[in-house]
């Protein structure tokens, strides 16, 4: 049986704004299977990306808890929470989110560097995850000088390469062509295989059909529904 990798316990998140509150989850439950491919999907507005944020670890619930493999984050503070978000999380942005003054490979590495590594050890992990999206031969290019399914391959290689068991996306093929957002989409197939645990926030229907299950978000309730394979 798999086992829960990440779980919300009554969570509840209210945003401050001029004219008042905003309640985007009021009572939130979810558990999600290590291995599971989750889809996230409702109407612009509705909170796919604030989840997403809360289960990065990114933002605070108002009230509430996330348990990452059955740790409760909620005991803990900055370090510790960056400590678990580096263990155990990697997040790809739709904007990609990669450092503009480093190459490829130096995004790639900087996990990696992060957590010690030696740089040699950690370049040529890099060349291989690399050269599994099919980048390698843009290596040494600046993320200004690669397409946007390029830079989307490096921040998904920047995921691999931190070997973390749970992967977010928002809309992560949400500024790319039809052709590019399979492509991309097949890596997150190819995670899955590795036992990997991914919950991509996405309005492409397609993509979200392909997924394990979804789980759609309307009025700070979440429903999931089974897609038909």
């Amino acid at each position: 049986m798999n086992k829960t990798i990440i779980e919300t316990v009554n969570l509840k998140k209210t945003f401050k704004h001029l004219n008042g509150d905003i309640t985007i989850f009021k009572k939130l439950n979810i558990k999600i299977k290590k291995g599971d491919l989750v889809a996230l999907v409702g109407p612009s507005g509705s909170g796919k990306s604030s989840l997403l944020h809360l289960l990065g670890l990114l933002d605070e619930p108002t009230k509430g808890d996330i348990k990452i493999n059955d740790i409760v984050t909620g005991k803990y503070k900055d370090d510790k929470i960056d400590e678990i978000r580096r263990k155990y999380i990697s997040i790809i942005f739709q904007d990609n989110n990669l450092l503009t003054d480093f190459t490829a490979i130096e995004n790639v590495m900087m996990p990696l560097l992060i957590q010690g590594e030696k740089e040699s050890i950690a370049r040529d992990q890099a060349k291989k995850i690399l050269d599994s999206v099919k980048i390698l031969e843009r290596s040494n290019h600046f993320p200004n000088e690669l397409s946007g399914g390029e830079q989307q391959r490096v921040a998904i290689g920047r995921a691999l390469i931190a070997k973390t068991d749970l992967i977010l996306a928002d809309e992560p093929t949400g500024n790319l062509d039809y052709k590019t957002s399979k492509e991309i989409f097949s890596y997150f197939l190819k995670l899955k295989k590795l036992k990997k645990t991914i919950i991509f926030a996405t309005h492409n229907r397609e993509l979200a059909n392909k997924a394990d299950y979804k789980l759609f978000i309307s009025d700070g309730v979440i429903k999931r529904e089974n897609v038909r394979k």
